[in-house]
């Protein structure tokens, strides 16, 4: 009887155990390599649709910078707990601007934007170039019409320590489930 108790007793110890060990990888998993994001809005059609559930990958940009076309996802400054995802489009030591409705980077039309991108109605604070720092970036939403990026003042340029990681792997819903194309 005494033996069956001592068994009983380890079990239980046995599964605190696990589960304190499940716990602990899900803080590490979730603070350093992977974040859970939903897509609000229709900022980024037709790369990623209102809903869209994604897995953002944080451990890359430990390693290596961040590059032209990349679809990151960073804090909104004015809210808290509340997270844009966009498309590099500036790197660093770039200058931007947003001319009849195109892109231009260091005054030359170079982006192959073929991701359902429709002519920009609005240049926003891009009508004049923009310089962007040693750590900056410019973003755009895909669907250029109806994003709030780096035209905005509320948005504006991001700082390389303001981007939470990489767009990686679409988890919802289960008929577009795969990894998330940056080109």
């Amino acid at each position: 009887m005494q033996e069956k108790k001592k068994s009983v007793i380890r079990e239980a110890f046995e599964w605190i155990v696990y589960f304190l060990i499940v716990i602990v990888l899900t803080y590490l998993f979730l603070t350093y390599v992977g974040q859970r994001t939903c897509v609000s809005g229709r900022s980024m059609e037709p790369t990623l649709a209102n809903g869209d559930s994604l897995i953002v990958d944080k451990i890359t940009y430990r390693f290596k910078d961040p590059e032209r076309y990349d679809i990151i996802v960073f804090p909104y400054q004015y809210e808290q707990d509340v997270y844009y995802i966009k498309r590099i489009i500036g790197l660093p030591g770039e200058t931007v601007q947003v001319m009849n409705g195109k892109v231009y980077i260091n005054g030359e039309e170079l982006l192959d934007e073929h991701y359902g991108a429709e002519e920009m109605e609005s240049a926003g604070m891009a009508a004049q170039p923009i310089v962007l720092g040693a750590d900056e970036y410019f973003v755009l939403g895909d669907n250029r019409n109806h994003s709030s990026d780096s035209r905005d003042p509320s948005v504006g340029i991001l700082k390389r320590e303001n981007l939470v990681g990489k767009a990686w792997l679409r988890v919802w819903p289960f008929d577009t489930i795969g990894f998330i194309k940056h080109d």
